[in-house]
């Protein structure tokens, strides 16, 4: 296993890395993001282990950056801060687990072997379909540059249908993902809730993204949606 340790404090840097390297991985270290993001583009890691005060970028900034290159290894964020606000933060931006100084060397090594238990599995941080966005930190859904207001219903329903682009999800899948166990709603209810979320995705902008497979449920076209214009 190859783990890439991040951190500035020269002292902090030395003792993550003797720590490791006891344990029987294979260490390599950076002391800044830019370093850190120059060693994934030529090393495969197995995890990072990332401070998030580090000059020139922050660890946010590295996770972001790391997410926005496809690198879906797990990471764990280190950091001085115990604010929720901070923590929360750093899962939004993709962060895998979370560990705040001071730290027992036996709870990180626990944490690091959860991690690589489960791989370097695909989470992307925003849901994409051409240039109609989700994000689910923010809970917002922008088509383009435009953000869409959508209510609680139609914003699960179309965070359904992003997390698996181009496959049909039955009414009765829909309503498993969108509604409590305690209600019932009729497929009818479904198709409501789709031709609200179509009047707002789709019409405004002559896109027709969520389509209607007769007798099966309905799908998200990956690319956002054709013209409506260049149908007949």
């Amino acid at each position: 296993m190859r783990i890439l340790v991040v951190e500035d404090e020269p002292k902090m840097r030395s003792l993550l890395h003797r720590a490791l390297t006891e344990e029987g991985y294979a260490v390599d270290t950076a002391a800044d993001g830019p370093q850190a993001l120059a060693l994934t583009d030529v090393a495969a890691f197995d995890a990072i282990v990332l401070d998030v005060m580090l000059p020139a970028m922050d660890g946010f900034e590295v996770c972001t950056a790391l997410r926005r290159r496809g690198r879906w290894l797990p990471v764990l964020m280190l950091t001085a801060k115990d604010a929720v606000t901070d923590r929360v933060h750093g899962l939004d931006r993709g962060a895998d687990d979370y560990l705040t100084k001071p730290f027992s060397l036996d709870e990180l090594m626990a944490r690091l072997r959860a991690l690589i238990r489960r791989g370097p599995i695909e989470r992307p941080t925003l849901l994409t379909a051409g240039d109609l966005t989700l994000n689910p930190a923010t809970r917002t859904v922008r088509r383009g540059e435009e953000e869409i207001p959508l209510t609680a219903k139609e914003y699960a329903l179309l965070e359904a249908l992003l997390r698996r682009p181009g496959t049909v999800l039955t009414r009765a899948l829909l309503v498993e993902h969108c509604w409590d166990l305690g209600t019932s709603p009729g497929s009818n209810v479904v198709d409501a809730h789709i031709k609200a979320l179509r009047d707002k995705i789709d019409r405004p902008f002559g896109t027709q993204s969520v389509e209607t497979v007769r007798g099966a449920g309905y799908r998200i076209r990956p690319d956002g949606g054709h013209s409506t214009s260049d149908t007949s």
